[in-house]
């Protein structure tokens, strides 16, 4: 329960600045919706690891050694709650390189192996948070956790960000049902999904987390049914290439 007392009393730890203390005072009068979403965070996540995790992470943990060389799990420095630096757990979705602490991934990114894709596009890639939940790193519903180097950029091109870090991070959160997923591209991505963030941060409650969560769930079944349709498009696509070579031809030859 050191969780929740934490909860009660993080208020303290924030800088007292003339920005912030009326923003301070307004986290202090939700301090019983901390309490509950501490509570929440640790029985939903105690659930995800006793009934999903202690079975699925020997089966990806295997598909993954199949699939590529390197560790199963991720793990990496990330910002948190008050800017505080957290170990952020992932099952590994690339070849092992070094670029991976100062490089976004990007649409077809090389680096991402075939099943690195699934796990991506699926968001299963994100299950060991979990366990930085229950640690009490992250919370299920909050702003997603940047890698330092994507944090101290975005911070230098939109006024105010560090906003984002009076909550926890999340496992899900508001850009991402917004969606706002994947990689910050330009300006327009970074600063948009930083609104829904700090809109998550001065109006969370636990009808707007409930509400995060039961969307998140509908993206993810719709994305893996996208990646089923995009692999039978790929492999009728592969069959034509195989099978009527002038069709290919044609496609590929220019009007001119």
């Amino acid at each position: 329960m050191l969780g929740i007392a934490k909860e009660r009393s993080f208020v303290k730890e924030i800088k007292i600045t003339k920005s912030s203390v009326s923003f301070r005072n307004e986290l202090a009068d939700r301090r019983w919706y901390l309490t509950f979403k501490r509570a929440f965070d640790i029985i939903f996540s105690s659930l995800v690891i006793v009934f999903l995790l202690s079975w699925l992470v020997p089966l990806l943990a295997l598909l993954i050694k199949l699939d590529s060389k390197g560790p199963v799990f991720f793990v990496q420095k990330r910002v948190g709650f008050l800017g505080r630096t957290f170990l952020c757990f992932k099952f590994r979705t690339m070849v092992v390189n070094s670029a991976c602490d100062r490089q976004q991934a990007v649409s077809n990114d090389p680096r991402i192996t075939r099943l690195g894709e699934f796990l991506r596009i699926s968001s299963l890639d994100e299950l060991p948070q979990f366990i930085n939940v229950l640690m009490g790193d992250m919370s299920v519903v909050g702003p997603r956790p940047h890698m330092h180097k994507d944090n101290e950029d975005f911070q230098k091109i939109v006024n105010n960000y560090r906003l984002r870090h009076y909550a926890k991070p999340g496992i899900t959160g508001m850009a991402q049902v917004k969606g706002y997923r994947g990689p910050a591209k330009n300006f327009h991505s970074i600063f948009h999904r930083y609104q829904w963030d700090a809109f998550y941060v001065r109006n969370a409650n636990t009808s707007l987390d409930i509400k995060i969560i039961r969307l998140t769930a509908i993206q993810i079944l719709k994305s893996i049914f996208s990646f089923r349709r995009k692999e039978k498009a790929e492999r009728t696509q592969q069959i034509l290439m195989e099978n009527t070579p002038g069709l290919v031809f044609a496609k590929t030859v220019s009007p001119e």
